[in-house]
Order: C-alpha cells, then structure tokens, then sequence
C-alpha cells in the first residue's frame, strides 16, 4: 500500500495523536523530503549518516540528538540544522514529536 503524501496546498496536522503515530512522510518531490517523527519516551533512533543536508524541528516534547563530540537537547519550539554527511541519532526524552526535513542532491 503507498503512503499518502501531501498535495500542494494540503493542510496536515502534525500534532501527536492516536491516530497518527509513528513516523511517516508528509511529502516528497525532487527537492526535499518532509518526515512527521513520533517517538515514545525512551524511543531511539540509532546514530547514522544521510548523504544530504537536514534539519529537525521539535515540535513537542524533548529529545537528545547524538551528534559527533556530544550530545544536543532539543526541545518544544527548537530547530537543529545538520550539514551533508554529519552522523546523527535521537534518544526521546519525553514523548515526541519532530518535524525532518531533508534536502535533496
């Protein structure tokens, strides 16, 4: 079954809720990606490295962001920018919900 992505024009609410947990795109297009994460307290995506150039936006909640040389805390309201090949992984402090947008070559 293919993901919905957005339409142009399209509202998407990306508030948490229980029914829309997890994570999933919003859209695609030849340009960037936009990514909805939902991560439950304790939740963790393992450190690794994209090929293009991102940023993660908390929308709710806390994380800790692994970053080369030290951990980052990131919280309701902040925004993080990670440069093309910068390894990276999220621990969630509380439940979470982040916006990832990705550049694309």
């Amino acid at each position: 079954m293919a993901l919905h992505h957005a339409s142009s024009g399209e509202v998407i609410d990306l508030a948490a809720s229980a029914d829309q947990p997890g994570t999933r795109a919003i859209v695609k297009t030849d340009r960037f990606e936009a990514i909805r994460l939902a991560l439950g307290h304790g939740d963790t995506i393992p450190a690794h490295r994209l090929a293009s150039q991102i940023t993660l936006h908390c929308l709710e909640g806390s994380v800790s962001v692994k970053v080369a040389g030290g951990m980052l805390a990131l919280g309701t309201g902040q925004w993080v920018f990670f440069d093309e090949s910068a390894v990276h992984g999220i621990d969630a402090v509380t439940d979470s919900v982040l916006l990832m947008t990705v550049m694309l070559p």
